[in-house]
């Protein structure tokens, strides 16, 4: 009896010890100083392709430096660079069986400098019929990597005005080009296009950095947020322009660079860990796109992402929300981790929200991995009980920076297993083709 009672004592205070080792890198000081400057109006809001965004990033590297991890793959600095397209139309000519072309009735999805089409036999043909959901079936159009012809219903006349205020947008380069006409035809034949674009690249960069594993270095565990916000807009009634992005997303990019530094001095992860702070998320996740593609998804045995933990859950402090709960068993996994601790982490409560698929977790949970968010937003779809969220509402003064420090301490105690090679998430079902 006495044995046991000096086995339980010496529990307790490793436990206390453990507790208190943590409480030394994670606590709620060390959250605000990071956050205060992730969402300092000196950053303009963040914006991708603004100096604001770039000052963010050299902040976020800085700290990397002090917690001495290492780069990605060959990467000389702790930025991912990549380079996007921005195309506008420069001219427009030609003709579809006698239907002379003009910019409410042809649009074409392409990074080329000039469309030249005499028939379309390279071509898939595709119809967007009356019934059809119009956005829908355009991003699946989009997202296949060949040359399409959409013949598009004119009942989505003013859908189709909003296309291509869509499609003029920034993206990634292709070789693949896909063209939607508006028309009543189901068919056509005579096909003649001329269309020449002013395409600007424009470059951004995710901020990325690693800690090797041990027995494990070719299994990765991923800790991601995104550290792009909205940028400025008109002042308001205040004088308030700048969208600070306090919770969206600087409280999730604390949280990834509080956890590197952490698991950086325990030095005990079997795993390769790997941190990033995604770029662009929030103008269509390009960030975390380009990331995806840099691994081998069958590598990666889970992703963490982390998006708005800076207010209390639904349920109060200590308490957080896992996106796709039901997709893999690694909310289990973290669950079980957490038994007999005051920290709780839920399923997520809004399904209608669909949130497994908007951030940018979905990317790399399309490729099977275990990838999921950690969130405590209330996104009730009536009303929407996050008051700040996409506002220039969103500062520092609205998050509980202790609640915050609890729950990137239960995010780093709960992977705990997985990171040491205990634990292996069950895969994500990929999407049937």
């Amino acid at each position: 009896m006495k044995k046991i009672s000096l086995i339980f004592v010496a529990a307790l205070f490793s436990l206390f010890g453990f507790a208190q080792k943590i409480d030394k890198i994670i606590n709620a000081t060390e959250v605000e100083r990071i956050e205060k400057i992730l969402s300092a109006d000196d950053m303009l809001g963040r914006k991708p392709f603004t100096p604001g965004i770039d000052k963010a990033a050299d902040f976020i590297a800085a700290e990397f430096t002090k917690s001495n991890l290492g780069f990605f793959g060959t990467a000389p600095t702790y930025f991912q660079e990549f380079s996007m397209v921005k195309p506008k139309l420069a001219s427009l000519e030609g003709a579809i069986d006698g239907d002379t072309l003009k910019e409410n009735n042809f649009f074409a999805n392409t990074t080329q400098d000039a469309l030249h089409l005499d028939g379309i036999s390279d071509y898939e043909i595709v119809e967007i019929k009356k019934e059809e959901d119009f956005f829908k079936k355009v991003f699946a159009i989009m997202e296949e990597n060949k040359n399409i012809f959409v013949l598009v219903d004119k009942v989505h006349t003013d859908k189709f005005k909003r296309l291509k205020n869509f499609g003029y947008r920034q993206k990634f380069s292709s070789p693949t080009t896909q063209v939607f006409y508006l028309t009543e035809r189901k068919e056509v034949s005579n096909v003649h296009v001329n269309v020449a674009y002013n395409n600007t690249p424009q470059k951004l960069k995710n901020v990325v950095a690693i800690i090797p594993g041990k027995s494990k270095k070719d299994e990765y565990v991923v800790f991601g947020g995104h550290y792009d916000h909205l940028g400025t807009t008109k002042p308001n009634a205040n004088g308030d322009s700048i969208y600070n992005g306090a919770n969206d997303d600087a409280a999730g990019t604390t949280a990834v660079m509080m956890l590197a530094k952490y698991f950086a001095a325990k030095k005990n992860n079997e795993r390769t860990l790997i941190f990033v702070a995604f770029t662009a998320e929030e103008i269509g996740g390009y960030g975390s796109q380009y990331f995806s593609k840099q691994l081998n998804p069958d590598k990666v045995v889970a992703m963490f992402n982390i998006e708005m933990i800076g207010t209390e859950s639904k349920w109060g402090t200590n308490s957080a929300f896992i996106t796709g709960f039901e997709k893999s068993d690694l909310g289990k996994i973290v669950q079980a981790n957490l038994v007999g601790s005051k920290f709780k982490f839920e399923p997520d409560p809004y399904p209608k929200q669909n949130l497994f698929y908007r951030s940018d977790n979905a990317t790399l949970a399309a490729l099977g991995v275990p990838a999921h968010t950690i969130s405590t937003a209330k996104m009730d779809e009536v009303p929407n009980n996050e008051p700040n969220y996409h506002k220039v509402s969103d500062e520092i003064g609205t998050l509980d920076m202790k609640n915050m420090a609890e729950i990137i301490k239960a995010i780093a105690l709960s992977s705990a297993s997985i990171i040491r090679g205990k634990d292996t998430p069950t895969r994500v079902e990929k999407p049937k083709e």
